[in-house]
């Protein structure tokens, strides 16, 4: 009971909003959590909230993992966590990660408080089984839900409806009422608006129908790789579905895809309850064939299937080894771009994969180059990561309420029109004596708002550290000198990871996008 002399316990709520039910909303989990504040003399001093994320994993769940971070490092000014309940802490597939998160407050004098629960958190026997029994619960909530949602979407795909994911290049989708009436077509990143419309696959215009024909002719009866399917689109400036040139890949993914002769195929890879992505055999595929109005002919589309199964044939590493013998034997020299030349030859990708390097593969054949190209496999590398550590640094900023504009030129990143951001991967340069140097180059041309160096480790894959450099701080200096142990004006922009970046965007610089 309060006294006019008491003092509330200050207390921090968290609330997360995923998309299962309305009524886990986080006003109303704030409204239930004020009501508990109120009764049990709380004060709430400090607000962190996770809208529209999968309780699954921590993986995406900043304000979580911002209040285990403060909470760890001494910053927390409250002594109490207020949750409304255990499944909004989170629906983890293994009941001890939610008890693991719980025990780092505790362990740091922060009780949590689950304030929709019929029991009180209070470590006695009867709450801490009811509190395990509701953790296996919420865990198996999510896993009954993904069954049925997996169920459900596997009949509407035998049924002939598009499920998730971009037309493609040739093809557009489609908007259907619940007869299967034609209702209206859908734009890259237009949703349909009602549960029961439904969305199909249909011709995209015609001159890109043609484009398919046409790749398909050219791979089946003219008999052109890939490669030079794409190098001739490039030249007469075909772009494709993104408005970007043809590459090699792109043109394998349209041979190889079933939805060109209109069938529609679903599960071919697995990513369910957001755990280890797995690709599946063809008899796990689900499948409604002539789903579609076809655009490509099935016996060009068959004849085409042929052709990549005898090429993409598992070739034992004896037999990759022997085929860059004569390789080499032939053209005296060898390289990534020599070998991606010759038909029916495994790509340099092929060998890359299987022997971790071109330059390892050479060595086994007993090839040493004339040059030096170990710097030529870690800039490749490095071009690998790159747009990846990009497509990051964008999804954690559009989390925070920001939007974000590529510049594809230069990939400078552009944040609500006013922010500039630069992302520099720099690979590690050991000295003879094996220490460790970073030489950073920050673009002047460009003057970024912020700078987002990526340290690699001495492996040149693994990341070390970021440094948020910020241009009004460090101006036009052009290179940078780092060593493992920096000064207190460098270290001062050191984090472990871009959390910062987001957490500074969106106290100073964010208001969420319309």
């Amino acid at each position: 009971m309060r006294t006019e002399d008491s003092v509330p316990t200050r207390a921090a709520q968290y609330v997360r909003m995923s998309t299962d039910l309305q009524r886990y909303s986080t006003e109303n989990q704030a409204e239930a959590i004020a009501a508990y504040a109120a009764r049990r003399d709380f004060e709430i001093v400090r607000t962190y909230a996770d809208e529209g994320r999968s309780g699954l994993n921590i993986a995406g769940r900043d304000s979580l993992r911002e209040l285990i971070a403060d909470v760890q490092a001494g910053r927390a000014d409250y002594d109490a966590v207020l949750v409304y309940d255990i499944s909004r802490w989170g629906r983890f597939q293994d009941a001890d990660e939610s008890a693991y998160y719980e025990f780092i407050c505790r362990s740091h004098g922060i009780a949590v408080h689950y304030c929709a629960e019929q029991f009180d958190n209070d470590g006695s026997l009867p709450s801490s089984v009811m509190k395990s029994i509701k953790r296996v619960m919420a865990g198996e909530y999510s896993r009954e839900l993904s069954s049925k949602v997996f169920a459900g979407q596997c009949r509407l795909i035998t049924l002939g409806y598009r499920q998730g994911g971009p037309a493609g290049y040739g093809l557009r989708r489609f908007l259907v009422d619940e007869a299967n009436e034609p209702k209206a077509p859908l734009a890259r990143g237009e949703h349909k608006s009602l549960q029961t419309d439904r969305v199909i696959l249909v011709p995209g215009p015609q001159e890109e129908v043609e484009t398919v024909r046409r790749i398909y002719r050219m791979f089946v009866i003219e008999h052109r790789s890939e490669r030079e399917i794409a190098s001739v689109l490039q030249a007469e400036g075909v772009v494709n579905d993104l408005d970007r040139p043809f590459s090699r890949a792109t043109i394998r993914q349209i041979l190889g895809n079933e939805k060109y002769v209109g069938n529609n195929v679903y599960n071919r890879v697995s990513f369910k309850l957001k755990r280890k992505r797995v690709l599946n055999t063809p008899d796990m595929w689900v499948r409604s064939d002539g789903a579609f109005e076809a655009i490509v002919d099935p016996a060009l589309f068959d004849a085409a299937q042929v052709i990549l199964a005898e090429r993409a044939r598992r070739f034992s590493d004896d037999e990759l080894l022997h085929l860059l013998r004569e390789l080499l034997g032939s053209r005296g020299v060898l390289s990534g771009m020599i070998i991606d030349e010759v038909d029916g030859m495994p790509s340099s990708a092929a060998y890359r994969s299987r022997f971790g390097s071109l330059l390892r593969a050479y060595r086994l054949i007993g090839y040493e180059p004339a040059r030096d190209y170990r710097y030529v496999e870690t800039n490749r590398q490095l071009r690998l990561m790159h747009p990846d550590v990009v497509r990051r640094t964008i999804e954690g900023i559009e989390a925070v309420g920001g939007s974000v504009e590529v510049d594809r030129t230069t990939d400078l990143l552009t944040v609500n029109g006013e922010v500039t951001i630069a992302v520099v991967i720099c690979r590690c340069r050991p000295t003879p004596a094996g220490s460790m140097r970073w030489r950073i180059r920050l673009d002047a041309g460009l003057a970024p708002d912020v700078t987002v160096v990526v340290r690699l480790e001495a492996d040149d894959r693994t990341v070390r550290d970021h440094y948020l450099l910020p241009w009004i701080d460090l101006g036009p200096r052009g290179r940078i000198g780092m060593a493992e142990d920096n000064g207190l004006d460098l270290d001062a922009y050191r984090t472990d990871d871009l959390d910062p970046l987001y957490h500074m965007l969106r106290r100073h610089s964010l208001e969420p996008t319309a």
